[in-house]
């Protein structure tokens, strides 16, 4: 299992970028470092190499199990890498009150009460 591996083959085999020139991308942009450190596409994996990628604003923090060159299915890419991500608090998202369709407009009365809503959700 000596393999050597680009690491954005890598991450375009497990499935962390939908293309490889997406990974190359992202290696480029810094937003992939291997062992805390910026890394260039052509840099090679090896086991228990430690890799942070920034997406979408989140880092990932994932272990290299498995080095692997050719993209797989879903459950042999999760196999090929541990996942050290932590879990994202999730964010309460106040629920908008939903009129009944065909209700008509809102009368001053429904929009005052909308009002007082919004506000108190507001604190």
């Amino acid at each position: 299992m000596s393999e050597q591996v680009r690491i954005d083959a890598w991450l375009w085999a497990v499935r962390v970028y939908k293309t490889r020139s997406a990974a190359t991308t992202a290696c480029r942009a810094g937003h992939v470092k291997l062992d805390g450190r910026p890394v260039k596409a052509a840099q090679t994996v090896a086991p228990g190499a430690q890799i942070r990628v920034r997406q979408n604003g989140v880092d990932r923090f994932l272990e290299v199990t498995r080095p692997i060159a050719k993209r797989v299915g879903a459950q042999v890419a999760q196999s090929c890498y541990i996942d050290h991500t932590p879990e994202r608090p999730r964010v309460a998202v106040p629920q908008v009150p939903v009129r009944d369709r065909g209700a008509g407009r809102p009368t001053k009365k429904d929009r005052r009460e909308l009002d007082r809503l919004r506000q108190s959700l507001d604190l």
